[in-house]
């Protein structure tokens, strides 16, 4: 396991001297000059609702108001992303096609598939980290007796034939958190994949599924109305709109953090002219207080960074989360 207190503080990551000469490589500079002189195509790898998408809405409006054209979202579902992800690394690499790339796309497919339509190494130019949120351990207050996390692993463990936790999908963090969590606290939990957090809730408000360690922002509805008990958040520092819920660390689960975050990329050989307007744009926006209470609101933080330390970031991940998938067991065709 990677030591990862180096991660995101506040909003903004500083620049990494890992070098991209692959991602960020300079072509058509005479042609960016103008950019952007049409409305940019921004493919969104995930469906509509989803948190990727909302928060890919609010960038893209600020965008469009920063650099003076339309920024359209096109929702390309499907395969966890790789169809979204294919459609954006095969497009011309002229500007006019962006979109966001989660740490599945970029940090987590190339060791869950046998096979992908891209490499999330080569085929990308990253601007700029987009936004990061944590996920959250939770569990029905109805039908779980234990108050901490402490308690609940107890609980767990003596549960005749184990417990169940749900996730969005196989390879998703969700999946690869709970797999880690109960690998580690010697916990028999047997995964339950479902198509959304919209799906997991039911589930488990009705006590047909024990505990979830899934992205926050899909939960501080049902936390605040406490049906849901959260144990801890997986984020390195106690998240700000939830101060009373401790870290895992705190909780008595030490080096277990693990946040879902997005990058802002456009396919490989995106004239650099145009990925330094777009990241000056990300980090006017990042700056801006309004800007950040919207995301927080959804349960994320808008983010910042150069895209060399975006690159850094991604690569830095991917020993922790190869690991996490080998625990899984989980493998994709």
């Amino acid at each position: 396991m990677i030591d990862r207190r180096n991660l995101l503080r506040g909003g903004a990551l500083a620049g990494a001297g890992l070098a991209a000469p692959a991602l960020l490589r300079p072509s058509g500079a005479g042609a960016a000059e103008d950019w952007p002189n049409r409305p940019v195509r921004v493919i969104v790898p995930w469906p509509p609702g989803g948190s990727t998408d909302v928060l890919a809405r609010i960038l893209c409006e600020q965008l469009s108001a920063k650099l003076g054209q339309s920024f359209v979202i096109e929702n390309r579902p499907g395969a966890s992303g790789n169809i979204g992800m294919e459609a954006i690394a095969k497009s011309a690499p002229d500007g006019y096609t962006q979109g966001p790339a989660t740490i599945a796309n970029l940090s987590v497919a190339q060791f869950l598939y046998a096979k992908l339509p891209f490499d999330p190494e080569k085929d990308f130019s990253l601007v700029s980290l987009h936004w990061e949120l944590p996920n959250v351990v939770v569990a029905p207050a109805q039908f779980t007796p234990p108050n901490t996390l402490q308690e609940f692993i107890a609980w767990a463990k003596a549960r005749k034939g184990g417990v169940s936790y749900g996730s969005p999908g196989v390879g998703t963090t969700a999946h690869l958190s709970g797999a880690l969590f109960c690998d580690r606290q010697k916990i028999d939990g047997q995964h339950v994949p479902f198509r959304g957090a919209a799906q997991i809730i039911p589930a488990m408000l009705s006590g047909d599924l024990t505990f979830a360690i899934d992205n926050l922002a899909s939960y501080i509805p049902v936390i605040a109305e406490g049906r849901m008990k959260a144990y801890a958040v997986t984020s390195p520092a106690r998240w700000p709109t939830l101060p009373n819920i401790p870290t895992m660390a705190e909780a008595g689960v030490p080096d277990f953090v693990i946040t879902s975050w997005c990058a802002w990329v456009g396919p490989a050989g995106m004239p650099r002219p145009v990925v330094d307007k777009v990241n000056a744009a990300m980090k006017e926006v990042a700056a801006d207080p309004a800007v950040q209470e919207r995301f927080q609101q959804t349960g994320a933080r808008c983010l910042w960074s150069t895209p060399a330390a975006a690159l850094a970031h991604a690569a830095q991940q991917r020993p922790m989360l190869a690991e996490m998938v080998r625990i899984s067991g989980a493998r994709m065709e």
